[in-house]
C-alpha cells in the first residue's frame, strides 16, 4: 500500500435478530486502490443483512491484509486461480447467503435492497441470483457489448462472474460448490445450478471494461467466446486459460 493514503473504516451496523446472514467473498491478487469501490459498494448496506466480508487472496501481500482489516478483518490466502480462492473464502466466511463479487466489480446502490428481497422469497432456496451487465465506459462499443450480454442471460441463463453470484450455502453446496478451476469456474458451477435456476436481480454489477479497450472491443470479444465455446468442447480449462491470456 503506497504512503498518504488514509485507511477504510469499517463500522459494523447494529442487526436484528433473524436478519438473514450474507458471507460476501471477493477474489484478490495482489489488490489495489482501485477495489476501493468495490468494497465500499459492499459494506454501505442499510442493516438488511448481518454481513460478513471475506478477502480471498491468491498469493498474500500486505495489501490483502491492509484492506481486510480496514474493512471487515477477514480475510483467507489461497492458491492463485479464482476458482480455488472463491471456494476458500465459501469456506471461510459466515453466512447461510453467499454473495460473490469479481475485484474490479462495483454493484450500483440499491443492490442490498434487491438482494433482500430476494433471499427473502422461499422460492428463491434452491435459485440463484446475479445482476445486470454492465461496463465503466461510455462508448457505443460497450453498450452493445451489454446488450449481447442481456441476451446470452436470457436465452442460455448463463451469466458470468463479473455480474456477481447470490445463491443460500445450502444450494451451493448441494452444488458441490466452486471448484479449483484457473478458468470458467464461473460457467461450471452456473451450469451445476441450473440454468431455469438463475434469476436477474434489478441492480447494475459495473465491471472495469480495461481488458477490452487494452485488446481491443472485437478481438477481446472473440477471444472470450472461443474460450467459451473450447470449453463446452470439453477443452480442460487449464489448457484455455493460454488462449485468454490471465
Amino acid at each position: 500500500m503506497s504512503g498518504g493514503e488514509a485507511p477504510l473504516m469499517y463500522n459494523p451496523r447494529m442487526v436484528s435478530p433473524g436478519q438473514p446472514r450474507l458471507g460476501i467473498v471477493v477474489p484478490t491478487v495482489n489488490p489495489t486502490s482501485e477495489i476501493v469501490d468495490t468494497l465500499v459498494a459492499l459494506i454501505e448496506i442499510d442493516n438488511r443483512f448481518d454481513a460478513a466480508l471475506m478477502l480471498a487472496d491468491g498469493g498474500w501481500t500486505e495489501d490483502c491484509a491492509y484492506f481486510a482489516n480496514a474493512l471487515a478483518g477477514k480475510y483467507v490466502v489461497a492458491p492463485r486461480g479464482r476458482g480455488s480462492q472463491l471456494a476458500a473464502g465459501a469456506a471461510a466466511v459466515a453466512g447461510d447467503w453467499l454473495l460473490f463479487v469479481h475485484a474490479d466489480t462495483v454493484l450500483d446502490d440499491g443492490w442490498d435492497e434487491a438482494a433482500a428481497a430476494f433471499v427473502a422469497d422461499p422460492a428463491n432456496a434452491d435459485r440463484a441470483g446475479y445482476f445486470r451487465f454492465a461496463l465503466d465506459d461510455d462508448s457505443p462499443q460497450a453498450r452493445r457489448l451489454e446488450r449481447r450480454v442481456a441476451w446470452r442471460c436470457r436465452t442460455f441463463g448463463l451469466p458470468y462472474g463479473d455480474q456477481g453470484l447470490l445463491v443460500s450455502r445450502a444450494r451451493y453446496d448441494a452444488v458441490g460448490g466452486f471448484r479449483p478451476l484457473p478458468l470458467m469456474e464461473d460457467v461450471d458451477l452456473v451450469r451445476r445450478l441450473g440454468r431455469d435456476r438463475m434469476v436477474e436481480l434489478p441492480v447494475r454489477a459495473v465491471t472495469s471494461a480495461a481488458k477490452f479497450r487494452r485488446d481491443g472491443w472485437r478481438r477481446r470479444s472473440l477471444r472470450n467466446l472461443t474460450c467459451l465455446a473450447l470449453y463446452f468442447a470439453g477443452v480442460p480449462p487449464r489448457h484455455i486459460e493460454k488462449l485468454y491470456g490471465r
